[in-house]
């Protein structure tokens, strides 16, 4: 039986697969595919929610493992980090690493049983080929202050494929400074690793909730 790899992730067509997909993957992911391709888009994340001016309590959606929390705290952020992400496996790996507060095990794409208190909402590789799309928006809309940020990554590949651009504007004033800003996913450790996604793109999605 082959090794879960980034391939096998953006094929992923339920939520069952998911779960399958990441029970498997939860003990190597950090060793396997986060330093094994060289996995820098938690880093350019954390970058620019703090760049923007981004505070606590943080909801880290698609938390996996933990390493857009560990990122955050690398950086200095000490406020309070949540977690949420379909996979009870990852979320024990991110228990582990001390960053968060309330880890929750829950669909993302459904309304979320969280206080409507977070001042900031981050992500890194959730809204990508196999997972989730725009209509993951409504639910974290749900569970951000007023004037919360936001700063998301979306594979580049499914921008416009999924819908992006149209379903920020029918959100009209619910959001504004919208901004975008294009990142790498990988360092040059994936060339050798995974030649086919070693170039892939992100494009990291910064808005505030109105």
């Amino acid at each position: 039986m082959s090794s879960p790899d980034v391939s096998g992730a953006y094929a992923l067509s339920s939520p069952e697969d998911c779960l399958k997909l990441y029970a498997d993957w939860a003990a190597s992911y950090d060793a396997d595919f986060a330093e094994g391709m060289g996995y820098v888009l938690p880093a350019q994340v954390a970058s620019a929610y703090l760049g923007a001016g981004g505070a606590g309590p943080v909801l880290d959606v698609g938390a996996g493992t933990g390493l857009l929390a560990a990122a955050l705290r690398g950086l200095g952020f000490q406020g309070r980090i949540d977690g949420v992400d379909l996979s009870p496996e990852m979320l024990e790996k991110a228990r582990a690493k001390g960053c968060y507060g309330a880890l929750v095990a829950a669909d993302i794409t459904r309304p979320l049983a969280l206080p409507a208190s977070y001042r900031g909402v981050v992500s890194s590789g959730t809204f990508t080929h196999g997972h989730v799309g725009p209509e993951g928006l409504p639910a974290l809309l749900a569970v951000a202050e007023a004037g919360a940020l936001f700063a998301l990554s979306v594979n580049a590949g499914v921008w416009e494929a999924k819908g992006f651009p149209a379903a920020l504007a029918a959100l009209g004033d619910r959001i504004r400074d919208v901004a975008l800003t294009e990142a790498p996913i990988y360092d040059a450790r994936a060339a050798a690793r995974d030649p086919g996604h070693a170039a892939d793109r992100a494009l990291i999605l910064t808005f505030r909730r109105a």
